[in-house]
């Protein structure tokens, strides 16, 4: 008996448990937003294709002082607002194939009354207590600030303007649990990926001490009530951070579900950088609080960015998940975001790559593969596909290199590589094609003596496609599903891929093989987008909106002769350690290259600003920021929320241009 017990354990699968960020309830999620829900779907499916029993949760945070006020714009309850925007989050996910297990709204009654009941025990435990806040508020970010927090007086995550607040509230005290939580990260190198992202939370945050966090408002009522306290609501992180625990049935009362004690830790918290501080150090300080054990990994990852800058619905630059589908289709649309966005870098989209991605690595590398595979093997043998043993050297070199893929695969996803592990995978699809160069199929049909060998080549093609199939399954499933139906063969293991040969000897593809991905023009679809967003005739900008800024001294033109102002090309750009705000760019203006420092991490990323041509003011005296010597000022655009726009030159100059 007790050998079969210990046999049940050693078969029993190993659990994984995974979850993005619960999408904020605010509006329609643009494909951005989406990028997240479909690269946690890729690293589940791909542990489930290893075996593993996953759990994977997605859903919506539904409270807060933003999403008050969105209904009372819109003149509906704040439940009936949250209601319809839940709903389109959830379309847009079962759109892109997601597969969710678990989709939790924090208007859920039994994660409420989890909330409530662990508010409570927080305050019975003396973790949190009741005082006094002054301080400034951001209401994007559902969060509270110091003056000396702020940067140049506004938010220091977002950059909009604050507001300042003063009511009463319960607070938690986070210093109580810092030291523990540095030394968990410092023993812990994989809690926080990248590794970046650890640094940034350690030196930024940590390191230089943590204040109590204010964790209940009364100046709005769209929020869970404090129920010892109903004048209260709930902070809405202390809220939304807790929905990893509720949704698999954590009690506060110690009645939690057999689920919860198989599934808690978390594997993987898979959540944007720009939240990467509430998700390492607020929600590990309240699992500690709670004698829970903390996730074993966060990784923060980089922004989907428009390639012709920030969304906006006047440039008609806004690209929803749903209006890719109805141009590219599902599938196609997964490959992109997911091959498309660095490890750590933000990526680019726009519908112009869309279009070179499709016809480059779809349509031609793998459709014209698959393709050309079928149309060979039912032009040739009637579809019938057999392994004839008629074997050459360049089959070997085909064999190793389809055998070492799946490894390098694993390999990246174990990383959470997932765009390294599609390169890798569309590597096999290219030694596929490279293999029909090699052998030419066509030559050898010519030849009655060489039909076995064609056989074989042709067998060879089919078995490499069947494994690149197999691990294409994660990233694009129906397409992985049409491939293997066209070549009448089934999805395997990932033992199977193991072993090059499998596919029956014998078996009989379509003979009706169908197009996987049909090449698009470009010119068609850029005509087609402008179509769906016209863009602002002059009439409607007449009624944009205006800003009027207090009018400053008059200069005389002397005044201004003293001022150089010429063309740069930034070069290159890094942020600056220990700020919030600054990048430190190289800049080529003519023949030299000044260091500039400016305060816009909030609107442009390092990456983003390198090739840019902007205004830059020469002649400002140099000065240190933070510790650095800028050598200039790039001029910049300033609305009354706070965002910057980079002042460029309209047409095409040359770095070093005066501008008079």
């Amino acid at each position: 008996m007790e050998n079969e017990e210990k046999e049940t354990v050693i078969m029993a699968k190993e659990k994984y448990y995974i979850t993005t960020a619960i999408a904020y309830t605010s509006g329609k999620p643009h494909i951005g937003n989406t990028y997240e829900a479909v690269l946690a779907d890729a690293i589940a499916r791909f542990k489930r294709q290893e075996g593993y029993d996953v759990f994977f949760q997605t859903g919506t945070d539904e409270h807060g002082q933003k999403i008050e006020m969105k209904a009372q714009e819109a003149g509906v309850t704040p439940q009936k607002f949250v209601d319809g925007v839940a709903s389109q989050i959830k379309s847009i996910w079962d759109l892109m194939n997601t597969s969710y297990d678990k989709f939790i709204r924090t208007t859920d009654d039994y994660h409420e009354r989890q909330v409530q009941k662990i508010f409570k025990k927080l305050y019975e435990q003396g973790d949190i207590y009741k005082g006094h806040y002054e301080g400034m508020y951001c209401t994007p970010c559902e969060s509270f600030f110091t003056e000396s927090q702020l940067v140049d007086g506004k938010c220091p995550d977002c950059g909009r303007p604050v507001t300042p607040a003063k009511e009463e509230a319960y607070f938690f005290r986070m210093s109580k649990y810092a030291d523990r939580l540095i030394e968990h990260i410092n023993t812990h190198p994989e809690f926080i990926q990248p590794v970046s992202r650890k640094n940034e939370m350690m030196n930024n945050f940590l390191l230089p001490g943590l204040q109590d966090l204010c964790v209940s408002r009364t100046s709005f009522k769209w929020g869970i009530p404090v129920d010892f306290d109903p004048d209260h609501v709930v902070y809405v992180w202390l809220d939304a951070l807790t929905n990893y625990i509720t949704g698999i049935g954590y009690d506060c009362d110690g009645e939690s579900t057999e689920q919860f004690k198989k599934d808690w830790p978390a594997d993987l918290h898979l959540i944007g950088k720009d939240i990467i501080r509430f998700h390492t150090i607020y929600w590990p300080i309240f699992l500690m609080a709670l004698g829970l054990p903390l996730p074993k990994q966060v990784f923060g990852h980089p922004w989907l960015l428009q390639g012709d800058g920030k969304m906006s619905k006047s440039k008609g630059n806004v690209i929803y998940a749903d209006e890719l589908v109805d141009f590219f289709g599902v599938d196609a649309v997964r490959y992109f975001v997911l091959h498309e966005m660095p490890f750590e870098n933000d990526g680019v989209i726009t519908w112009e790559l869309m279009v070179e991605r499709l016809n480059s690595e779809l349509a031609n590398t793998l459709g014209n593969l698959v393709n050309r595979t079928i149309s060979m093997s039912n032009k040739y043998f009637g579809g019938v596909v057999a392994d004839k043993g008629v074997a050459e050297p360049v089959d070997e070199a085909l064999k190793a290199f389809v055998l070492e893929v799946p490894k390098k695969v694993v390999a990246k996803m174990d990383e959470l590589r997932v765009a390294d592990a599609m390169t890798e995978v569309f590597s096999l699809f290219k030694r596929c094609n490279k293999y029909i160069d090699e052998t030419m199929p066509w030559a050898l049909a010519k030849d009655e003596s060489k039909q076995d060998r064609l056989a074989t080549v042709l067998y060879n093609l089919v078995e490499g496609i069947c494994i690149g199939a197999t691990l294409l399954q994660s990233f694009m499933p129906d397409t992985t599903g049409r491939i293997l139906g066209q070549l009448n063969a089934k999805e395997r293991s990932m033992d199977d891929l193991k072993n090059f040969g499998l596919y029956p000897s014998g078996n009989k593809v379509t003979d009706k093989p169908e197009i996987l991905f049909a090449r698009l023009d470009v010119k068609e679809v850029l005509k087609k987008v402008e179509e769906l967003h016209p863009p602002v005739q002059e009439e409607e900008k007449s009624n944009e909106k205006v800003i009027d800024i207090e009018a400053k001294s008059e200069v005389t033109f002397e005044d201004f002769e003293k001022l150089q102002f010429q063309v740069g090309e930034i070069i290159a750009c890094e942020e600056v350690k220990k700020s919030r705000k600054l990048l430190c760019s190289k800049v080529k203006i003519g023949s030299q290259v000044r260091q500039i420092v400016s305060g816009i991490k909030s609107n442009y990323s390092a990456q983003e600003m390198i090739g840019k041509k902007v205004m830059v003011l020469v002649n400002l005296k140099p000065a240190k920021l933070a510790g650095i010597l800028s050598e200039g000022m790039i001029l910049c655009a300033e609305d009354e929320n706070g965002n910057l726009s980079l002042v460029t030159p309209e047409k095409e100059m040359p770095a070093g241009a005066e501008i008079c």
